[in-house]
């Protein structure tokens, strides 16, 4: 009996070490835990740099000193006169609260016209950054901020910020691809990049998440709704679409993180045995598909689109991934 009693104390004595140990390698070693938490900068930075360009584009824009904008009362009237230079065109106009068409031409919106014939490739980059109205910049930079801080805080700015400006051109190439007869302007093809990106980075760091079911129906609702809004006319799906896929794809090159055996292994219990690799293959297999499925796209699209292909006459029924005319609403062309 006492011989039974020494072992048991012997190996609580031993387990209770053993946490301690652990304990004091977290105190020593608290990042390797789990991932380093960054305080999150880019994404606010964004968020102002939207906000200025906006400023901008309203003090260009000018509304009192055009024709229709200078006249009083009726439909062709400033909206909100007292901001004076800064107040937004007629509703019959924009409804968004934002500049005139020609103006957001002038700032760098995105034309297929200009990117094709005329060699203004850098629209495809500068569209990112401008936006139709208040109401359109209010709900993108809301967006911008539930999604980016987040990851952001986990993965970096430099990862988030890459990502954020990729995924929007992305969006912009395939926007071009299929829209010729309007502009287009937002950040949203860079939004839906990094929702991409949360997507990619749910299966390949699948082995850190607890309640992976629940986290991937989540995700997987919020995408699909967001899509479905992008049916209604005047909303273009196709950045959405492209900024998307490109963010999904660069989620398994850029947010890929050790999986929990690694993290953890300083709190293991020693008789607990784990791998001493510290990424799993089917990341690294992910990782590479996903590198030559970018290049490639990136590659394709920026080829078809300089080459003016209508990639419309390609593909006959994508029109309705942008906008599907019903009895209260019909697309334009």
């Amino acid at each position: 009996m006492a011989a039974a009693r020494y072992d048991v104390e012997k190996g609580g004595r031993r387990r209770e070490e053993e946490e301690e140990a652990a304990a004091a390698a977290v105190a020593q070693y608290p990042q390797r835990e789990g991932e380093r938490e960054w305080v999150p900068w880019i994404v606010p930075a964004i968020v102002v740099a939207n906000v200025v360009v906006f400023a901008v584009a309203m003090y260009v824009n000018n509304c009192p000193s055009s024709p229709r904008g200078g006249r009083r009362g009726g439909g062709g009237a400033c909206v909100a006169g007292f901001l004076r230079r800064f107040s937004f065109q007629p509703f019959s106009e924009n409804p968004l609260l934002g500049p005139s068409s020609a103006t957001l031409q002038k700032l760098g919106a995105l034309v297929w016209n200009k990117v094709v014939h005329e060699h203004q490739g850098w629209r495809l980059v500068t569209c990112i950054w401008l936006h139709a109205g208040v109401v359109h910049l209010l709900a993108n930079m809301l967006s911008l901020v539930l999604i980016g801080l987040r990851l952001e805080q986990q993965f970096g700015y430099m990862r988030v910020g890459i990502i954020y400006l990729v995924s929007g051109v992305g969006g912009s190439v395939l926007s071009s691809l299929f829209i010729r007869n309007s502009i287009s302007v937002g950040a949203s093809g860079a939004l839906f990049g990094l929702l991409g990106a949360m997507l990619s980075e749910l299966f390949t760091n699948w082995t850190i998440y607890t309640n992976k079911a629940a986290a991937l129906v989540t995700l997987l609702i919020v995408i699909a709704i967001n899509l479905a809004i992008g049916i209604l006319p005047h909303v273009d799906n196709f950045a959405h679409i492209g900024g998307f896929l490109t963010g999904f794809l660069l989620g398994f090159i850029f947010l890929m993180r050790p999986h929990y055996g690694w993290m953890q292994r300083y709190v293991l219990p020693s008789s607990v045995k784990y791998t001493t690799k510290k990424y799993l293959a089917y990341q690294w297999i992910l990782l590479a598909v996903a590198s030559v499925l970018a290049v490639i796209g990136f590659a394709v699209g920026l080829s078809m689109l300089f080459k003016g292909v209508n990639a419309n006459e390609r593909c006959q029924w994508c029109h309705y991934l942008s906008c599907i005319p019903t009895s209260r609403w019909s697309c334009g062309n």
